[in-house]
């Protein structure tokens, strides 16, 4: 099993970014699909989660109203639209995919497969 995240990249505060991130070896079917991000010196955190049916998206509250989640089932892939950009979004983004329950959705202890980080970058 592996994914594969890309489209990170370097823009300037209120720019735009797209990141995607691609299954492959196995479906996952049930599974929510996230991202999550870790700048140098910080702990993961949580930033957006979205289940199968993509009726039930979570959102930090950091970025609630600037990122948008979506998912292409067919394609066993998950995009994170990232608008209105902030320097302190800078950080490395990394997918990732499991079988959380409500109460841990937001920990990244819930997920059990994650892609290899992708960087973004964010000047003021």
């Amino acid at each position: 099993v592996q994914l594969q995240a890309s489209g990170g990249g370097s823009v300037q505060a209120g720019g735009s970014l797209r990141l995607s991130c691609t299954v492959s070896g196995r479906p996952f079917n049930d599974y929510y699909m996230g991202w999550f991000r870790q700048a140098p010196g910080k702990e993961r955190e949580f930033v957006s989660t979205l289940n199968y049916g993509s009726r039930r998206a979570y959102y930090a509250d950091s970025v609630k109203g600037r990122f948008t989640i979506s998912r292409d089932n067919a394609k066993d892939t998950v995009h994170l639209q990232m608008d209105s950009l902030r320097p302190e979004d800078t950080s490395v983004y990394y997918c990732a995919a499991g079988r959380p329950i409500l109460s841990n959705i937001r920990a990244a202890s819930a997920y059990k497969n994650w892609g290899q980080g992708t960087q973004v970058t964010v000047s003021s």
